[in-house]
């Protein structure tokens, strides 16, 4: 691999997200689907990024379990991601996954693209 090698451990998904996942997965009855972040070109800032279901598996994929949800991120996104912390977030003001990531020298004010 050309990519400095990720351990699947550079991403976290808190227990409150991870619970979040399963609950989603649960509603939707599919077991064979996985939680699946990416970082691709676009947004204010230059990058954002993907947070999606996905059944597929890519070569070079980095898989983790968090609690029985698997999080899964491609090797060319790894990078950017390294240190990232993926939570839920249920409040007054806000309902939604968050990511902090300490790669991020930038973002927008609507928290989806970074650089």
């Amino acid at each position: 691999m050309t990519v400095q090698e990720q351990t699947a451990s550079d991403v976290v998904l808190t227990e409150q997200a991870s619970s979040k996942v399963k609950a989603l997965l649960d509603q939707e009855g599919r077991d064979d689907l996985q939680l699946r972040i990416a970082v691709q070109p676009g947004g204010c800032s230059g990058l954002r990024y993907q947070l999606f279901f996905d059944e597929r598996s890519l070569d070079g994929d980095v898989v983790q379990e968090f609690s029985g949800v698997n999080l899964v991120v491609d090797r060319m996104s790894a990078p950017y991601l390294t240190g990232a912390t993926i939570d839920f977030v249920d409040t007054i003001e806000k309902q939604g996954f968050t990511i902090d990531n300490p790669n991020a020298t930038g973002s927008c004010a609507c928290g989806d693209s970074f650089h």
